[in-house]
């Protein structure tokens, strides 16, 4: 699954492009980098294989988040609604702007429930941040249709589900804008890294700036020679990490590949089984495959099922106490407890609403990951090694049923 598992010569070979040259800032410098662009180069392909128009590496897919925000708009006290299944980043990024998560539940596509976001909009609700977890797209014509007639941006985080699609369109193309991850565990990797994608000129214009101090890029003119809009921060991606993006995405169709092939084995043996559910698709929606995910009938047949699993040495995750992914084990979001001393930005004179955390605020969700059971596809896997793996779980799952 996660593209560190195929490191090899080519990320060695472009690496060693910039320490040949010696320049390992991504901007200036002309003269010396000889026409090596490693971030630019990575931006141009990842822009090309989304199908977007624009494309801005950042430094990881949580500034991805936040600076998609601020392009976005989003200013303190305004609400965003995500799904209270999500890494922890989602939430943190809203905060990040002084603005309010809404959390909304999931259906069994494990992300957001279209029904759910319509109960949640309010007046101060200004953007939509469908999450497409675990390698599956979110029910996306439904969000859009709810958010396009509500007057809200959509926002997708696509950390977890680089190269699913809905119809003809791929993950993170779809809203506004998308988000992606390039983290350790994610299907490319360049160790940290994040990217902001979108079709909007101002969109990327605005991202492009403030994620380098609210210098201008005009590329007739030269870096920062045009004034300053706005205060910005540093999330720049470095050299390194363009050349290492560059040679993950090269052999993302082979990634692909290999997922969906170990994906199937797996998911087809688990699928004849029955008392097994494996996660919903939406109409027209297509797999990334980074991970098996499937439904037993109730909360004791599938920590039963867990136990087994992982005794037999098999990597498997059950979402019901994962302290990362589900709002309700987040103590200090329940709290309210974030890096600034006072109420910012939960109360007067910053927000004027209410929003609840409690673990109880999400049951539907609860529910769901309770039953939830997720086995990871690696790439390292042959295609015999997936078949015993299969046969494994089926007989654990008959023992289990």
């Amino acid at each position: 699954m996660p593209g560190f598992e195929l490191i090899g010569d080519a990320e060695r070979e472009h690496v060693n492009h910039v320490l040949d040259n010696g320049i390992f800032f991504r901007y200036e410098f002309a003269n010396e980098r000889k026409g090596v662009y490693k971030v630019r180069d990575f931006e141009t392909q990842f822009a090309k294989f989304v199908g977007t128009n624009y494309a801005q590496a950042v430094t990881s897919g949580s500034s991805a988040l936040k600076v998609a925000l601020v392009s976005l708009g989003v200013k303190p006290g305004d609400e965003v609604i995500t799904q209270g299944f999500t890494f922890v980043a989602t939430f943190e990024a809203i905060i990040e702007c002084g603005a309010i998560p809404v959390p909304a539940e999931i259906d069994e596509t494990l992300n957001m429930d279209p029904a759910d976001l319509e109960r949640k909009i309010t007046p101060r609700t200004k953007v939509v941040v469908p999450v497409h977890m675990l390698g599956s797209p979110a029910r996306m014509a439904q969000i859009k249709e709810i958010a396009d007639r509500n007057g809200l941006k959509v926002l997708e985080d696509t950390a977890q589900a680089l190269g699913a699609a809905v119809g003809s369109k791929i993950t993170g193309s779809i809203g506004d804008c998308g988000t992606f991850s390039f983290d350790f565990y994610k299907t490319i990797t360049t160790g940290e890294g994040g990217m902001i994608v979108t079709d909007d000129p101002k969109i990327y214009k605005i991202a492009s700036e403030y994620a380098d101090h609210g210098h201008d890029h005009n590329p007739n003119v030269g870096r920062a020679l045009e004034g300053r809009s706005f205060l910005g921060f540093n999330f720049r991606m470095n050299e390194f990490q363009g050349a290492v993006g560059l040679a993950q995405l090269g052999r993302i169709n082979k990634i692909l590949e290999i997922q969906k092939t170990n994906h199937s084995i797996i998911s087809n043996a688990l699928s004849k089984l029955s008392g097994i559910t494996i996660r919903s698709l939406p109409e027209n929606g297509r797999d990334s495959n980074t991970h098996v995910c499937f439904f037993l009938p109730d909360a004791d047949s599938a920590l039963e099922f867990h136990k087994k699993v992982t005794a037999k040495g098999i990597s498997a995750i059950s979402f019901k106490n994962n302290l990362w992914h589900f709002l309700g084990n987040w103590e200090h979001l329940i709290n309210r407890k974030t890096a600034w001393p006072g109420v910012f930005p939960f109360g007067e004179p910053y927000y004027s609403g209410k929003v609840d955390y409690s673990p109880s605020t999400l049951p539907v969700t609860a529910g769901l990951l309770q039953r939830l059971i997720v086995i990871p596809v690696s790439l390292r896997t042959t295609t015999e090694a997936a078949q015993c793996l299969a046969s494994d779980l089926r007989e654990i799952a008959r023992e289990t049923l």
